[in-house]
């Protein structure tokens, strides 16, 4: 189960999510209580192992600026979480390896998600970063064939029925191992990712990939 552990503000936050076993990191560039600034990234970013993947979280940035902050700040990888169109998309996926695609449950850019070109959608609440969870059914509409994401109101005592009833690729966490909006909690991220992790790989999609399949796909 791929792991990701967003709205990371802080080294230490960052380096411990690493030690409890995340797979990647988000750092939200789009106005946010958590936003941070590129620099202050690169300081982090490289202090971590190359195995992890780094993501930078935008939302209705021009592609070119995205591609920029995403390399100055040593990411790699960019999260797209605005109403992004195709192109804009495909402008990005020519400079940054990974790209992740954010939908909001029940939208026609979910049940199209297919049209942006990236294998990886995020599915999110339609207030994301609030700590609310969606219909589950909902994901349901997110075409077959792409790795899907699930987020939006997760913790470690509903990580695991999101899985069972999603079956994602993985999940996403920000709120839900916080302490505080911006800084997170040791226990609650340990909670969470041994839940997470605790789903057999055979109930959820892409059970059988490594980090270097779904980091070269």
């Amino acid at each position: 189960m791929f792991v990701k552990i967003c709205g990371i503000t802080n080294e230490d936050d960052a380096l411990l999510a690493v030690a409890l076993g995340a797979d990647a990191l988000g750092f939200v560039f789009a106005p946010s209580v958590r936003q941070i600034a590129a620099q202050k990234v690169y300081d982090i970013t490289r202090r971590l192992p190359p195995e992890i993947l780094t993501v930078g979280v935008f939302r209705d940035e021009h592609p070119k600026r995205v591609i920029e902050m995403t390399q100055s700040a040593g990411l790699r990888a960019a999260q797209l979480h605005g109403h992004e169109s195709p192109d804009d998309v495909s402008q990005v996926a020519q400079h940054i390896r990974t790209v992740i695609k954010a939908v909001t449950a029940g939208t026609v850019d979910a049940s199209r998600a297919d049209i942006f070109g990236t294998s990886m959608v995020l599915v999110d609440a339609p207030a994301p970063g609030s700590g609310k969870m969606f219909d589950w059914s909902l994901a349901g509409e997110i075409p077959e064939g792409l790795n899907v994401i699930l987020a939006g109101g997760l913790t470690a005592e509903n990580v695991v029925s999101g899985i069972q009833q999603v079956r994602p690729f993985g999940v996403d966490v920000s709120s839900g191992v916080e302490s505080s909006p911006g800084r997170k909690d040791p226990l609650l991220m340990k909670r969470f990712i041994e839940a997470a992790r605790s789903v057999p790989s055979g109930d959820y999609d892409g059970g059988d990939k490594t980090p270097y399949d779904w980091m070269h796909e």
